[in-house]
Formats: C-alpha cells, structure tokens, sequence
C-alpha cells in the first residue's frame, strides 16, 4: 500500500509541476506575442500616427524592464526606427540614449557602435551637422575597427549625405567613393544604389550634367528588388533625379518624360508621399518652362499642400519659390510677391541662403523700384557664403582631427590620471597622518582642560563643605542654646506656676481668684516664649536648607558693593536644594560667576538681571543684560563662553545664547533634575 501512495504522490508533483511550467511558459509566449504584435502594428503605415506611437510605446514599456542582453537592446533599436518613422524625434533619441548607456555597460561595441550611428541620424535630422558629423565619425572608427564592410560603407555614405547637405560637394565626393571601394566585390546593393544615386546629387550641384545622368543611370541598373524592397521606391527616386538633371539642363520635354514616368510606379502616393509631392512639383515646373500650361497651377497647389500636410520645410519652400515665378510670369504681381515674399521668410528661417539669393533675384523682378535694395543684400549674402563653403570642408577636416587627436590625447591621459591616483593617495595619506596627530593634539588639550575644571569644581566643593560645617556647628551651638532655655526657663516657670496654682485649689476667696489669675498670665507668657523658640528653631532649619542660595547670594552682594552695574536676582523659593546634586549646583554656582566676570568686564551694563527658576523636572538660569552685546558665531571661540557650555554639558543642560551689537545679552541655561 505504500508504495501505490509512493507512487501516486509522484504522478500528482509531476502534473503539477509540468502544470506551473506550462503555465509559466504561457505567460512568456503571452508577452513575446504582445510585443510582437505591437511593434508590428506600430511599423503600419495604414494607422494613423497616434496609433503606431501608441502600440510603439506599448511595446518600449514591456522591452525597457527586460534583462540587458542583446535581444533587449534589437527590440529597442527596432522601437528607435519605429520612432524615426514617424519623425518622432524626442522619443527617438530618448530610446537610442538607452541603448547606449545599456552597451556602454556591457562593453558591447556592435551596438554602441549602432547607437552612435542613430544618434548621428538624429542630429543630422535636426541640421546640427557639428553632432551629426561627430557621432557618424566615431561610429566610423568602431565598425573599421570591427572590419564591418557593410555598416562601415553606411556610416560613410552617411557622412556623405551630412557633407552634401552642408555644400561640402567635393568632400561628399570622396566620402562616397570610400564606401564603394570598402563594398567593392560584396553583395551590398542598397548601398552601390545609394551611393550612385548620391554622386548624380552632387554632380548635379557641381553643374558636370554628364556625370549626373552617368550615375543616375547606374544607380536605376543597380536596383534589386529582392535587396532593396518596392515599399522604398527607389526607381520613383531616380527617375526624379534624372528628370531634375535634364530640367537643370534646359531639356524639359525630356525631364516631363521621366517625372510622368516616375508618378506612374505603383503605391507611390502611399508608400514615398513626399516623392510623389517632388515629382508633381517638378512635372508642373518643366510644364510651365514649355508654356504647357494644362493644370497649373493646380499641380503646383497639390505639390504645395501635400508638403505642408508632411510639414516638409524644403519642399514647402521650393512649391511656394515656383508658384512666385509662375504668378509673376501671368503678371499677378500680388499673388507673386505674396509667395516671394513668404517664401523669403522661410529660407531664412532654415537658413537655406542659396534659396535666399534666388528669391532676392526673383523679387527684384517682381519689385523693381526695389531692385537696388534687394541687389544689396543679394551681394552681401552671396559673399558670406562664398565664405561659408570654403570654410565648410575645412569643418569637417578638423573634426575628424580633432577627434582623433582627443583619442591619443585620452591615451595619455589614463597614464597621467594613473600617475596623479599615485600622487593624490600619497598627499591623502599625509594629510591624514597631519589629521591625527592634530586631533591627538586636541584631545590632550581637552583632558588637560577638564583636569583643570575637575580641580576648580573640588575647590569649590571644599569651600561649600566648609560652609556647612560652620553652619552645621552654629546649629548645634543653637540647640543648646535652646535645650538651655528650655530647662532653666521656661521648665522651671512652668513648675512654680503648677506648684502654685496645686496650693490655692483649696481656696476659693477673692486674693486665691486674683492669684490664679496672675498665673494664667505667667502661662501665656510661658506660651509666647516656646513660641518664639520654635521660630528660631524654623530659621535655623531654612537656614541649613537654602545654604547654596546663602552662598549665591554672597556672589550677588559681592557683585552689587564692587561694580556700578544695577542686579536684579530672583531665586525661585520652590527648589528644593537638598535634592539638587552638588555637581549640579557647583556648574551653576560657576557658570553664574563666569557670566558677571564677562557682563561687569566686556558688557558694560547698566542692569543685569538673574533669575533662576523651576519648570517642571527642569531648572532654569536666565542671565541677561543690557549691555554692548557681540556676535554669537565668533565668540564662541571665546574661553569665557566655552566654559559655560562645558559646564552646561556636564549637567546635561542646553544653552541659548542670543546677543547682537548694540542689544545686550540674554544667556538661557536648562538643566534637568530628578
């Protein structure tokens, strides 16, 4: 029977083991598949904006409590893109910052590295191209070190885009050149693609159309489908490009061809808006330029309103620059000069100077009695920025030098701030054996300093004992006196007047009447005298109780015959002294003759007053004066002062000392007593 118990108890642990197990299990695939769920859903570009940002910080509050390991960290990268898509700057840099504290702490490079490079997308995002350049150049640094080719080639390409934004053309150039040969012989066709996308911008921008149409060309042959997804529309991009180059070149029915083109790929409105907004601005352009005037300025319109809608600044500031131009050419002044000067305010705000002096050109046309006006400032602008582009490439330069002479720089640091540790732990250690022995200094000083109150407070022990032991023998000088009194007195009286008064107890005539009479009299004379012994008798006891206030009474007559200063003293008749521990009264006794010494010395009162009270299970000494007063901070450095609060400590007590120039003094002592 035992063994079937046995055997069941195991069957029963096994199944709810496995129970709990699965059931754990489930929670986890639980969680794993709400993340997924909400990171997909935020990466969907058929919800509206505040729904992916909501499912995208859905899944950043499950991943941001996970362990930190390298699964943690791609699901955060992947909520960062999901934040870069929806130009959700703040919270993609918050997620990125993460990252990088989280790798920093593992000395993961891969993903510092990665950081790095997103952090660099970031603040190329926001034109501080100084940052941008900085974190893309040690991103650089990481991945060559790694021997990266793919990341490496992306964070040059990177660099590439940063330096072409800047006007930096010929450094671009070379930016993008090494990351095709770092990508030569891989399979990396989004990057060839890109890079020869790149190299048409730039030498679009440098005016050499033939090399422009030569790389737009390679970089639609190197489209892959397979590599590089339809989603991108990387053909719809080129085929702009191209039709940009033939537009720049005059040859506008060959640019309309390639932008009519472009629009044509599938799900480009959806998919790019902002390339869809780029190539209907362009066609109505190229139209206009051909006097093709069939939906214009509606295309323009559309253009224009599809780029506010994307809050698309540029391209805002190229719809509203060519609507300005079209106007003026159908004589609409008003219309023109209102997008002129609209688009004016724009440029300037995103300080795109080469778009300035194209309006300043524009408006003298539209203005011309303005023209010398706006002439002026066309000049001077394109001088400061004949300026800037020369300086631009040397910017870049010295970042790169910079940067690196900071990294050998910090190598020799470690080796200095080594040596300093070495330094400073040996100036610590000095310091700290300066500390002691300057303590230890103290220390004896402090002994030395309550030797000295030890004697002082024995000194005055043996006065007070002395004082009572005269008191003690006047009191029994007393009651002799008194026992003297009482027997050769008053008992002797007492016995004639009882003898007397026995004898005429048998008499009862008028002289017996009269005699009883005298004797009563005697007896009230007996009665008044016991009295008056037992008052004396009284006073001597007050006298043998109030010893301490005899004496510090002495203090205050001593006090009132040698100085001019007005004393008012008040000792609470409540106390009971013989309670009072001697300790107690001796610091009191002292503290009270260290505060005249300081009042009649420094004060210069006209009035001290004393009281000294009960409260409670507390006594209370009150010192105040009218005096000069002092500042409390520095003086109790002073020895008169230190004493006080020395012998206040040794009572236990507290003390408040309030005092300001030209106030007097007030000095509060509390002492507890049992």
């Amino acid at each position: 029977m035992k063994s079937i118990y046995l055997i069941l108890l195991i069957i029963l642990l096994v199944f709810f083991g496995c129970s709990k197990k699965n059931e754990f299990n489930t929670i986890i695939n639980s969680s794993e598949d709400s993340l997924s769920s909400y990171l997909s859903m935020a990466n969907d570009f058929n919800l509206s904006r505040e729904k992916r940002k909501e499912f995208n910080q859905k899944a950043f509050a499950i991943i941001v409590d996970q362990p930190n390991d390298s699964l943690n960290k791609a699901n955060l990268f992947k909520v960062a893109n999901r934040y870069y898509n929806m130009d959700n700057w703040a919270d993609f840099k918050q997620t990125v910052n993460i990252v990088l504290e989280k790798s920093k702490s593992t000395q993961d490079t891969i993903n510092i590295a990665k950081a790095y490079t997103y952090l660099g997308d970031f603040y190329a995002s926001q034109a501080v191209s100084d940052s941008a350049f900085i974190y893309y150049f040690k991103a650089e640094k990481m991945y060559l070190q790694r021997n990266d080719i793919y990341n490496l080639a992306r964070t040059r390409l990177n660099k590439a885009i940063l330096q072409f934004n800047a006007g930096d053309f010929l450094g671009s150039e070379i930016a993008v050149f090494n990351a095709l040969r770092v990508v030569k012989g891989e399979k990396a066709s989004d990057i060839v693609y890109e890079s020869y996308n790149h190299l048409g911008l730039i030498y679009n921008e440098l005016g050499d159309y033939e090399k422009a149409i030569e790389f737009n060309d390679k970089a639609l042959a190197s489209i892959d489908d397979k590599t590089i997804p339809s989603v991108f529309q990387s053909k719809a991009t080129s085929l702009n490009n191209m039709g940009y180059v033939y537009q720049n070149m005059n040859r506008h029915e060959k640019a309309i061809s390639y932008f009519r083109e472009g629009l044509n790929q599938k799900d480009l409105k959806t998919d790019k808006p902002f390339v869809y907004a780029m190539l209907i601005d362009n066609l109505a352009y190229s139209k206009f330029k051909t006097a093709d005037f069939i939906d214009l300025p509606e295309q323009f319109y559309q253009s224009l309103e599809l780029r506010e809608s994307l809050q698309l600044t540029s391209g805002i500031l190229v719809s509203k620059m060519r609507l300005s131009e079209y106007f003026a050419s159908k004589k609409d002044s008003v219309k023109s000069l209102k997008y002129a000067k609209e688009s004016l305010v724009l440029a300037k705000q995103v300080k795109n100077y080469k778009s300035v002096l194209l309006i300043l050109k524009q408006l003298s046309i539209i203005e011309p009695e303005k023209s010398s006006t706006y002439n002026k400032q066309y000049i001077h602008i394109n001088d400061s920025l004949q300026k800037a582009e020369r300086k631009i490439g040397e910017k870049f330069t010295r970042i790169e030098y910079e940067t690196d002479q900071i990294k050998s720089e910090n190598t020799n640091l470690v080796e200095q701030n080594r040596n300093l540790v070495y330094i400073f732990s040996g100036l610590a250690m000095l310091g700290l054996f300066t500390f002691v022995i300057k303590t230890q200094k103290a220390k004896n000083r402090e002994l030395l300093f309550k030797q000295q109150q030890q004697k002082a407070n024995e000194e005055i022990y043996s006065l007070m004992l002395s004082q009572q032991n005269s008191i003690e023998s006047s009191r029994v000088e007393e009651k002799k006196r008194v026992a003297r009194e009482l027997h050769d007195g008053v008992l002797g009286r007492m016995f004639g007047v009882r003898m007397n008064l026995d004898g005429l107890n048998t008499f009862q005539d008028e002289q017996a009447i009269n005699q009883r009479t005298n004797y009563l009299s005697e007896l009230k004379n007996i009665e008044q005298d016991i009295r008056e012994i037992s008052h004396d008798l009284n006073r001597e006891k007050s006298e043998l109780i109030n010893n301490f206030v005899a004496i510090v009474n002495n203090l205050f007559e001593e006090q009132k015959k040698t100085y001019k200063s007005k004393l008012v003293s008040s000792i609470d008749s409540r106390i009971k002294w013989e309670m009072v521990p001697n300790s107690v009264k001796i610091n009191l006794y002292r503290i009270l003759q260290e505060s005249l010494q300081n009042s009649n010395k420094y004060a210069t009162a006209e009035t001290i007053k004393i009281e000294l009270k009960k409260e409670e299970d507390h006594l209370i000494l009150i010192m105040s004066d009218d005096g000069v007063g002092f500042n409390v901070k520095t003086a109790k450095k002073g020895i008169g002062l230190q004493n006080i609060l020395f012998r206040t400590n040794e009572c236990d007590g507290v003390v408040d000392i309030k005092s300001k120039k030209g106030e007097g003094t007030i000095i509060t002592i509390t002492v507890p007593i049992e």
